[in-house]
């Protein structure tokens, strides 16, 4: 099952990088149309399946929105905006594997099938591989730059706590079966609606 679970989650990421570099190569401006769309799903599926409290997720993924329509997409250098979405995949990829395959002490109550060892091995993963993605696109590596990457990787851990609670005071195990035996959109993307957030302010107010 662990193995299963893996595959469809690294098929649906692939799947994702194949149409975000086919955009890119096409028009990379293009691309705010996909969020967009995301963004919409996400909110489509808060009104068809939470029951009660829909009102704080709905702020949160609009907050989100906020912060995203705040990224200029035309005439934008989109190495940065690559590693920020590398980063987030692989973390949520490896911390899910290391998790199944070696986690056993729960790190938050709220998300009970998060464990440390889950965590620690995604960070440990994604942060190096991220690294390493940073120098194939040529981007200066410095203090800087580790910090920018652990920062992304933190807060989309935070993103993924944030909607494991929305889900958990609706009594849901996925925001929605749009994607079969994989979940919600909300799901696969948790991790980037919070990174977005610091994403933005990076790149509008800190570089």
């Amino acid at each position: 099952m662990v193995y299963k679970n893996f595959f469809l989650r690294s098929v649906f990421s692939f799947l994702f990088i194949i149409i975000y570099l086919i955009i890119s190569f096409i028009n990379f401006s293009y691309f705010f149309y996909v969020i967009f769309f995301i963004y919409a799903l996400i909110i489509f599926e808060i009104f068809i399946y939470f029951k009660k409290n829909k009102l704080f997720p709905i702020l949160y993924i609009l907050i989100s929105f906020v912060f995203f329509l705040m990224i200029e997409f035309r005439n934008f250098e989109f190495k940065v905006f690559n590693l920020f979405i590398f980063s987030i995949i692989m973390f949520d990829t490896f911390s899910y594997l290391t998790g199944k395959i070696l986690g056993k002490n729960q790190l938050i109550k709220i998300s009970p099938n998060k464990t440390i060892e889950g965590f620690v091995g995604g960070f440990i993963l994604s942060f190096v591989l991220s690294i390493l993605f940073s120098y194939f696109l040529k981007i200066n590596i410095n203090l800087y730059l580790f910090l920018f990457i652990i920062l992304i990787i933190l807060t989309g851990f935070v993103g993924d706590i944030i909607q494991s609670y929305f889900k958990r005071i609706n009594h849901l195990k996925n925001s929605s079966e749009f994607i079969p035996g994989h979940g919600g959109v909300f799901d696969r993307f948790d991790s980037f609606l919070f990174s977005i957030i610091f994403y933005s302010i990076s790149i509008n107010f800190l570089l």
